[in-house]
């Protein structure tokens, strides 16, 4: 039995996988949230008859969540349903046509036969090479929780590192290498949506990513997406996890080189042997430690992208939508460049829309729909800053482009509307300059690696979520928080 107390604060997915694989191993864990319920950004918003998943909305790798509940012997299915999607994504494009990703092996050759003779040849080629990234990738780097380029070296060895994680290529060139058909390329390269970040900036190894998906499946939580964070915050408190919301942490107070507690703004402290920050690193080291020093130092680690979101409920149905949908640029290589270099809002951008009646009708009142844009923007940026005049332009482009490829007359069928800029991010989840996933995976910048989880400043403070390893997105936060376990496990150890 372990008599040490531990506090987490921030009760995002990271937080909640923490404290509850935490509790699991008999620590007293207090989990402190700022806002009035867990999840962080997966969140969840009840407007006029429509419920809107504010947050993520895809779920992937579910084996990841089901290891949380069984190694507190549990079984998520009594806390958690979920189902598959079908057809995992829809894709549209310019000139009319779409193409759909499939689980099914059958159909998913009939669509691809549509780009060529060969295509559905190379397919197979590119996620042989998908399936052996994202193997390599699990037995070490998930498993392991390795946190930089030389744990990396020492652990597959260094020639292994250099080819088997096909280092010397970004995204788009791994896929290239397998695939002619420019919509399959644009279509592929778009999976790094997963992570925030541009495919002609982040290595190969991002590759993994369309593997993931066509291995693991793609799924839906019945109910809505926010019913992962219910059925943790259940498991929480059956361990004993002390759920504290509307408890905004102020300071983390430290001692030389130990961190002691936290101080709430509230002016109460509560003592800690060891603090599991969910707050990304870099803001928690200006807000939380005031130690403009070491959020310097970690520069390297930039943000992700941010995102418009658009929750729209409309009063008709598109049929043809699929649960998700991508409506493609004709130009990404702008559109990326408008996001990642020029710190611009692009002319043309690539959309996400989720419209979850598709799998869920309870989610809006009968014959209505919910619809739910979310074109990448740049992160804010105090030297280029973008008006709310800018952003709005921006939701009038979306619409316009949507109307233009088979929506008609969105813009008059929508009666309720929710609608957030990376201002409103960056207030609701401290997230760094209006992020969504955590740290930009970039090969020049950072190799594609996060911040290690560990703090190089004091000795029991540790990082959960989307800006450490291994990364943004539902299934990795939450592994971050079974990992930060064995670290602190290994650590006491010694």
């Amino acid at each position: 039995m372990n008599n040490k107390h531990i506090v987490v604060i921030g009760a995002g997915l990271g937080g909640l996988s923490a404290a509850i694989s935490l509790a699991t191993e008999g620590f007293t864990v207090d989990l402190l949230e700022k806002n009035d319920k867990v999840g962080g950004k997966l969140n969840i918003l009840e407007k006029d008859g429509f419920t809107f998943d504010l947050g993520p909305s895809i779920l992937t790798m579910p084996h990841i969540f089901q290891k949380l509940f069984e190694k507190a012997g549990r079984k998520m299915d009594d806390y958690v349903s979920i189902q598959t999607v079908e057809p995992h994504w829809r894709n549209f494009f310019e000139d009319g046509s779409t193409l759909d990703l499939s689980s099914d092996p059958v159909r998913m050759k009939h669509e691809l036969d549509k780009l060529g003779a060969n295509t559905a040849q190379e397919f197979e080629q590119f996620l042989a090479y998908s399936k052996k990234l994202c193997e390599i990738t699990e037995q070490g780097y998930f498993e392991k929780g390795l946190d930089s380029f030389w744990e990396l070296i020492n652990h597959y060895g260094a020639v292994r590192s250099l080819l088997d994680f096909d280092v010397f290529r970004s995204m788009d060139q791994g896929v290239k290498r397998f695939i002619k058909d420019p919509k399959l390329v644009d279509v592929l390269n778009y999976f790094i949506k997963y992570v925030g970040s541009s495919p002609y900036d982040a290595p190969a190894l991002m590759n993994l990513l369309p593997y993931i998906q066509f291995g693991y499946g793609l799924w839906y939580i019945k109910g809505g997406m926010y019913g992962m964070a219910q059925g943790l915050q259940k498991l929480a408190e059956e361990l004993g996890v002390k759920i504290r919301v509307n408890s905004e942490v102020a300071e983390i107070q430290t001692l030389g080189k130990r961190v002691t507690g936290v101080r709430l703004t509230d002016k109460s402290i509560i003592n800690a042997d060891i603090v599991v920050s969910n707050m990304e690193v870099i803001p928690a080291y200006q807000k939380l430690l005031n130690n403009d020093k070491e959020a310097k130092r970690l520069q390297r680690f930039e943000p992700s992208c941010s995102g418009l979101v658009l929750h729209l409920g409309v009063d008709c149905i598109y049929d043809q939508l699929a649960h998700h949908n991508f409506f493609y640029s004709d130009r990404p290589r702008e559109h990326f460049d408008a996001v990642f270099h020029s710190n611009r809002l692009s002319d043309d951008p690539t959309i996400y829309l989720v419209a979850p009646v598709k799998s869920d009708p309870s989610q809006a009142p009968a014959g209505c729909e919910i619809i739910k844009i979310l074109p990448h923007i740049p992160h804010l940026n105090p030297d280029k800053p973008l008006t709310a005049e800018d952003y709005a332009a921006l939701r009038e482009r979306v619409l316009i482009k949507l109307e233009r490829m088979g929506l008609t007359d969105l813009r008059k069928h929508i009666v309720c509307e929710e609608y957030w800029t990376p201002i409103d991010i960056e207030q609701k989840y401290y997230s760094n300059q209006g992020s969504i996933y955590g740290v930009v995976a970039d090969r020049f910048k950072n190799l594609g690696f996060k911040i290690p989880q560990r703090s190089k400043q004091f000795n029991n403070l540790y990082f959960v979520g989307g800006s450490v390893n291994p990364g943004g997105g539902m299934p990795m936060v939450t592994l971050s928080g079974q990992l930060v376990r064995d670290k602190i496990l290994a650590d006491l150890s010694h």
